[in-house]
């Protein structure tokens, strides 16, 4: 029986690598996790580069050489990854949007196929988006400042319950978010790929905007300083999308402003997000170190995953969560 050699280009745990050796018969698993990156969290797939000696940055070529199949991307030089891994047909990618990343490094252009995380992550960005919400509906900022000063004071609190949340992406996250929402007695308007341009309609409407679609030319800065003023006062906005789906100037200013009740973010424009951003500063931001998604139980989820759709490409059957280079994610 042919081999099929599995890179494991990423830190994982021991009994994750053992899941994917035995996932199907034939299946080599190449993983020196002395040659990867060093995590500084559990499930991070990027961790602080490691530097290595000579003979082995020579094994790591090696291993590149032999894959048929990634498990994630080469950390040195991704953008060479078709020529170091000339046997290569297929990355299983650890995040949902990798548009910006496969456009950035070329790969786009490669032959290989890809697939990414969708889906994986939708539960606890949907929490988070909840949290952020409820953040701001239940004035946690303010009963902070009265718990400081020691001051008990009884005073009247909103709900979120009745209030309309406008899901801007209706991928995987994007459904866990409306379904959410709608539990805890929202009512959700999606917006979809093919209702972008509705959606200055629905914002005179919506308290609550959550951002949820992946960055693409026709998504970069869509919420820009007429989207934010044709939002009520009050509303709070939350992105678990990308930083630049936001024109953050324009939201810093809204914030300012007093236009909007918060900002629950989880992305920025740049990251890590600089010192000297204003945003840091507001307690009408909570700020998330692009941080929302990753859970303890990541690892094993993606592990899932990748195992289902090993055995889908040794089957020749399709894969799940393709990515598609014509729609950029």
């Amino acid at each position: 029986m042919a081999h099929t050699a599995v890179l494991i280009a990423t830190y994982l745990e021991p009994e994750h690598v053992g899941r994917i050796a035995d996932a199907a018969p034939g299946v080599e698993v190449l993983y020196e996790p002395e040659l990867l990156p060093v995590p500084r969290y559990r499930c991070d797939h990027t961790g602080t580069p490691r530097p290595l000696s000579a003979a082995q940055g020579q094994r790591w070529e090696r291993l590149l050489a032999r894959a048929d199949v990634s498990f994630d991307f080469d950390w040195q030089d991704p953008a060479r990854l078709a020529q170091r891994a000339p046997r290569l047909r297929w990355v299983q990618a650890t995040s949902a949007g990798i548009g910006g990343f496969v456009q950035r490094t070329g790969l786009e252009r490669s032959d290989i196929t890809f697939t990414t995380a969708a889906g994986i992550h939708a539960v606890p960005l949907a929490e988070f988006a909840v949290a952020g919400a409820l953040y701001f509906v239940k004035g946690i900022p303010e009963l902070r400042r009265r718990q400081a000063a020691r001051s008990w004071e009884r005073y009247t609190t909103a709900q979120l319950a009745g209030r309309t949340v406008t899901v801007v992406g209706l991928g995987g996250m994007g459904r866990q978010v409306a379904r959410s929402f709608e539990a805890l007695g929202c009512t959700v308007a999606g917006v979809g790929r093919d209702r972008v341009a509705a959606l200055d309609d629905l914002l005179p409407a919506t308290d609550v905007l959550v951002l949820c679609c992946p960055l693409t030319p026709e998504t970069e800065g869509l919420i820009g300083a007429k989207q934010l003023e044709l939002l009520p006062e009050g509303a709070i906005l939350v992105n678990i999308s990308r930083g630049p789906v936001v024109d953050e100037p324009a939201l810093v200013e809204a914030l300012t402003g007093g236009r909007l009740a918060g900002a629950a973010l989880d992305v920025f424009a740049a990251e890590p997000l600089p010192a000297a951003s204003p945003l840091w500063d507001l307690d009408s931001v909570l700020v998330s170190p692009h941080s929302a998604s990753t859970v303890a139980t990541e690892n094993a989820a993606i592990t899932g995953l990748f195992c289902d759709n090993l055995r889908r490409h040794l089957a020749g059957e399709p894969l799940r969560n393709l990515y598609h280079r014509d729609r950029g994610y």
